[in-house]
C-alpha cells in the first residue's frame, strides 16, 4: 500500500476512504472498533498526499491505514483499556510512543480496537463493549486480549494493527483470526503511553495481513526511548532487508513434550506442515514449560490485582464479570508467592536461553485449538476437559515468560471448518530476524497466508 501511494497509483485519501467504507460495512458484525478517529485520519492522509505532491520524501508506511488496541494512548481520545472504569478519565494529551513512530513513518490512524478488559483475557468477550467476532465465523471468538487487533486485520478493515502481548495476547488472536503477528523480545519496543497490565511481562507489537507488512511495521516501531526504563533496545535492528535470506543454515527444531501433549490433532497438523516446509525434524524439549505457565499466572494475577486494588475496593461492580474475581484473588496473593515466581523466572530464562546455543528457531502451535464458539466454557484437549478461556494461552505463556521473540504465522488445517491455527516461530532474545526468515519461507511456500473473508 505504501508503495502504491508513493508511486501515485492511489492517493492516501483514496485509500483512507476505502478503509472507512470497509469498516462501516463490516464492523456492525465484527465489533472490532470501539473508537474511530476519522478527522485525524483525513488530516494525516492529506498530509501524506501533500508531501507526495511536493516531491518530498515519504515514510515507509506512507498512507497505510492502521488501528490500535484501545490501551494505546491516542491524543484526544480516552484510553479505555477495555474497561468501564476508565470511561470517565480525561482524554490522552499525547500519543503513545509507538503511535508516534507509526505517524513518523507515514501511517494513518483510523481508531481504537476492542479488547479484554485491562488485557486480562484470551477471548475479547467484553461485557462493556460487546464481544469481538471472528471474521471467519461470526459465532466464534477472535481471541484476546488483542481480539479487535486480530479481527480488524482478518476482516480486511486495516492491513496492520498494534496490540499487546503479556501471556499470548497478540499470538492468540493472530492464530484464531488467521493473520500474522509479532511478539518481540521483551524490552525491544517502548511501552510508554500504553495502559499497563503486568509490567514485568508486557510486550507491544504489530499484527498484519502479510509477513512483509509485519516486518515493515516492526522496523518502523523500533527506536530507543530514554523515557521508558523498560525499553532495553539501544539501536534499531531492521529485519526487512534480511527477509530474502531464506532458512538455509538455520537450525530449526520442533517443540515436543508439553507443547505436543497440549495441542489437538489439528494444531499438531499445522506444526508438522511448517516443520516439513522448513526442514525441521528434531524434537526439542522446552524446559519447565508447565512450571513457567504456573509462575506466569501468579505474577500476572499479583501485578494486575495490585494495579487495580483501589478501584477493586470501591468500584468492583464496574469491572468485567469474567475477570473481577481473578483481579481480587491476585491482589490477595501472599507476596512470597510472587517473589518465588520471579526467582524461578530468572533460573528459567537461563535454561531457555541455553536452548538457543543449539537451535536458531523453534516451532510450536500458537493455540491448542481453532476458535471456539463465543461463550464456550470448556475445551476437550486430547480427552482432557480444560477451562476454555484460560487454556487459549496454554502454548503461549511459557514463551512470553522467557521474553523470546515470536512470529505467529497463519496456517489452515483440515477438519476445522476453514478455521486457522497459527504456528509460533520462536528465536533467541534479540533475534527477531531469524524468526522472520522462517516466517518468510512459510509465506513464500504458500503454507502460511491470510485468507480473505466475505462479510
Amino acid at each position: 500500500m505504501a508503495a502504491a501511494v508513493a508511486s501515485g497509483e492511489v492517493s492516501a485519501r483514496e485509500l483512507l476512504d476505502a478503509t472507512l467504507a470497509r469498516i462501516a460495512a463490516t464492523d456492525g458484525r465484527v465489533n472490532a472498533f470501539t473508537d474511530q478517529t476519522q478527522a485525524r485520519a483525513r488530516a494525516e492522509a492529506d498530509a501524506v498526499d501533500a508531501q507526495r505532491a511536493a516531491s518530498q520524501p515519504l515514510g515507509p508506511l506512507a498512507g497505510v491505514p492502521y488501528a490500535v488496541k484501545n490501551l494505546f494512548d491516542i491524543e484526544g481520545v480516552v484510553t479505555l483499556a477495555g474497561s468501564r472504569v476508565n470511561r470517565g478519565d480525561a482524554a490522552a494529551t499525547a500519543d503513545a510512543f509507538l503511535v508516534r513512530q507509526m505517524k513518523a513513518a507515514g501511517a494513518v490512524l483510523v481508531g481504537g480496537l476492542n479488547m479484554d478488559e485491562y488485557a486480562y483475557g484470551f477471548t475479547t468477550e467484553n461485557t462493556h463493549y460487546g464481544p469481538c467476532h471472528n471474521p471467519h465465523d461470526l459465532t466464534r471468538i477472535a481471541g484476546g486480549s488483542s481480539g479487535g487487533s486480530g479481527a480488524a486485520v482478518a476482516a480486511g478493515q486495516v492491513p496492520v494493527s498494534l496490540g499487546s502481548d503479556t501471556n499470548g495476547s497478540i499470538r492468540v488472536p493472530a492464530s484464531l483470526c488467521g493473520v500474522w503477528g509479532l511478539k518481540p523480545t521483551f524490552g525491544r519496543l517502548s511501552r510508554r503511553g500504553s495502559y499497563p497490565f503486568v509490567h514485568s511481562i508486557d510486550h507491544l507489537g504489530p499484527l498484519a495481513d502479510s509477513v512483509a507488512g509485519l516486518a515493515l511495521v516492526y522496523d518502523a516501531l523500533q527506536g530507543p526511548d530514554a523515557l521508558d526504563p523498560g525499553c532495553q533496545a539501544l539501536r534499531v535492528q531492521p529485519v526487512m532487508p534480511l527477509l530474502g535470506r531464506g532458512v538455509e543454515g538455520l537450525r530449526i527444531g520442533v517443540l515436543g513434550g508439553y507443547f505436543h501433549d497440549n495441542a489437538t490433532p489439528a494444531a499438531r497438523e499445522i506444526v508438522a506442515l511448517a516443520a516439513s516446509t522448513l526442514g525441521a525434524q528434531a524434537a526439542v524439549t522446552w524446559p519447565d514449560a508447565a512450571l513457567a505457565r504456573a509462575a506466569a499466572f501468579i505474577i500476572t494475577a499479583s501485578e494486575g490485582g495490585s494495579l487495580h486494588l483501589d478501584d477493586l475496593r470501591t468500584r468492583a461492580d464496574d469491572f468485567e464479570p469474567l475477570s473481577v474475581d481473578r483481579f481480587i484473588a491476585g491482589a490477595l496473593q501472599p507476596v512470597d508467592w510472587y517473589l518465588r515466581a520471579q526467582r524461578f523466572r530468572r533460573v528459567y530464562r537461563d535454561k531457555v536461553n541455553a536452548l538457543f546455543r543449539d537451535w536458531d528457531v523453534l516451532l510450536t502451535a500458537a493455540t491448542p485449538v481453532s476458535a471456539p464458539v463465543i461463550g464456550t466454557e470448556w475445551l476437550d484437549i486430547n480427552g482432557a476437559q480444560q477451562p476454555a478461556r484460560a487454556s487459549m494461552g496454554l502454548l503461549t505463556q511459557p514463551i512470553s515468560f522467557a521474553g523470546c521473540p515470536v512470529v505467529t504465522a497463519p496456517l489452515w488445517p483440515a477438519g476445522t471448518g476453514g478455521l486457522p491455527i497459527g504456528v509460533q516461530l520462536i528465536a533467541a532474545p534479540w533475534r527477531e530476524d531469524l524468526a522472520f526468515r522462517a516466517a518468510k519461507c512459510l509465506s513464500d511456500a504458500g503454507v502460511a497466508h491470510v485468507r480473505p473473508v466475505q462479510l
